[in-house]
Parts: C-alpha cells; sequence; structure tokens
C-alpha cells in the first residue's frame, strides 16, 4: 500500500472552480463553509511551503475565483478550462506534473463533477489523491456525499482541512505550528 501520510515536501494543493457563479447555486451553509475551509488550506499549504495550482472552469460563464479567495492565492494565477477534469487541460496537466510530487490535496467544487474527474485522472497516473471533504461542495448534499463515496471507492482518500494542515506542520512547538495553531480557532 502507498504512503498515505502528507508532507509538506511531497504534496500540492489544487483548488478547483471556486468562482463567482458556481458558488451562490449551493446552500449558503455549505458555501460558507467551503470557502473558509479552502482559505485555511491555502494559508496553510503557504504556511508550510506547499505550492498551489488552482483552476477555473469557464471563467467567462462562471466568473472568476472568489475574491476573498483570489486575495490568498496572490501569486497563484488560476488556469483556464473547459474540460471537467483538470488533468485533460495540458496546461495544468503540465504544471501538476512539473512539480514531481505524488500527493495531490484537492479541494473546490463541484465535488461530483469536476473534483470527482480530476481526481479519478490523477489516480489513473498514480498519485495518492487526499479529497478535503469540508472544503469540496455540490450544489445538493446528495451530489456531494455521492461524489465523496465514488472517491473513496476509486482509491482516493477522504481527509479534513485539519487532518491535512497538522499532517503538514508534522510537530508542535514552533512558529509555523503556532501560525497554523491560529488559523484554526
Amino acid at each position: 500500500m502507498n504512503d498515505i501520510r502528507l508532507t509538506p515536501e511531497q504534496s500540492m494543493l489544487l483548488v478547483v472552480d471556486v468562482q463567482e457563479r458556481l458558488m451562490p447555486a449551493m446552500q449558503s451553509t455549505t458555501a460558507d463553509r467551503l470557502l473558509h475551509n479552502t482559505i485555511l488550506l491555502v494559508r496553510a499549504a503557504k504556511l508550510f511551503h506547499v505550492p498551489i495550482i488552482a483552476s477555473e472552469q469557464y471563467p467567462k460563464g462562471l466568473g472568476p475565483t472568489i475574491p476573498d479567495l483570489a486575495h490568498q492565492l496572490d501569486g497563484v494565477a488560476p488556469i483556464e478550462k473547459t474540460a471537467f477534469s483538470c488533468l485533460r487541460n495540458p496546461t495544468l496537466h503540465s504544471a501538476i506534473t512539473a512539480l514531481e510530487r505524488k500527493h495531490v490535496v484537492l479541494c473546490g467544487v463541484e465535488t461530483h463533477v469536476c473534483v470527482l474527474q480530476t481526481a479519478l485522472d490523477l489516480l489513473e497516473d498514480r498519485y495518492t489523491v487526499h479529497v478535503v471533504s469540508d472544503a469540496v461542495g455540490s450544489r445538493s448534499e446528495e451530489n456531494r456525499l455521492i461524489g465523496l463515496d465514488l472517491l473513496r471507492t476509486a482509491g482516493g482518500l477522504i481527509s479534513s482541512v485539519e487532518t491535512v494542515a497538522f499532517q503538514w506542520a508534522q510537530c508542535a512547538g514552533n512558529d509555523a505550528f503556532r501560525e497554523l495553531s491560529r488559523l484554526v480557532r
């Protein structure tokens, strides 16, 4: 079995399609939770020097990345796509491959469409995929749960924001850990 432990040196964060016209289609509590937790993941990734890649599905129609998240992604330009899977876009595929890291932490929208199809392609390419259950969403909770179930069945690891962040931290008693502790309060 593959080592499922996350380290900053072997991880990347892939933020999928957290866009202006997709988020309002979700229940407000779901959208708020997803945005809050995605921002927390981005901040933790930066804290532990984990590279971040972001995508936008057809931004002409679905709008850009949510401004609060875009602000946190400062320095990370989202890559446009029209295929549901990020790996079906040559620019995204190249960006992921170029990092030479085998653990992909995956968050975003929609769990049963773009997140699922991206995860399936990553698994096919022999990546270990960590889907952050409290940082993914769909227009309905039923579709989110179906997406998570399919991901688990396919071999994806279902995780949470804090599980990912504390694996990246690895230990307590340093400045990075203290900053992480402030983030999760």
